[in-house]
């Protein structure tokens, strides 16, 4: 496979996976939008209060989700599949002599035929290591040095 198919297919993983999420916060505002109304609905006191606090509560955290998954939704919209450079960098395939990288988003392995790619993000802990590195050139991590054999 070259690398614009893999790159595309592995971006099309990424994206699914934050599809996937974005639904899930989306449908969990939409089930507590409904608790809300069903609490303002049912009897006054404190165990209303804190039943519309605790709602309120969930629904600000559910909206802070939704703007991290915003911006990764960003980050995708910048990686260009066709694009090549001679180092890492957002969008990149990193080759290592133990594994293959995809810097894209932070979403673990993903197979594709008989080869596992790891999705990491560029400001992951990896991703910041191998950021900006060339065909050759090493990093090390937790005790173990990697050599990049190619970038794609």
């Amino acid at each position: 496979m070259i690398a614009v198919e893999l790159k595309t297919e592995l971006l099309q993983h990424c994206q699914k996976q934050v599809d996937n999420r974005y639904s899930k916060i989306k449908q969990t505002i939409v089930d507590i939008e409904e608790s809300l109304l069903e609490e303002s609905k049912s009897s006054s006191g404190d165990k209303h209060e804190t039943g519309r606090a605790m709602l309120q509560i969930d629904r600000e955290n559910a909206g802070k989700q939704l703007q991290e998954i915003e911006k990764v939704v960003q980050i995708l919209k910048k990686i260009d599949v066709k694009a090549t450079s001679d180092y890492a960098r957002l969008g990149s395939l990193v080759y290592t002599d133990k594994y293959t990288y995809f810097i894209s988003i932070s979403i673990g392995t993903v197979a594709i035929g008989k080869t596992d790619y790891l999705c990491v993000a560029l400001n992951s802990p990896v991703g910041m290591l191998i950021s900006g590195k060339n065909k050759g050139d090493e990093f090390n991590l937790n005790g173990s040095v990697y050599k990049i054999t190619s970038v794609k």
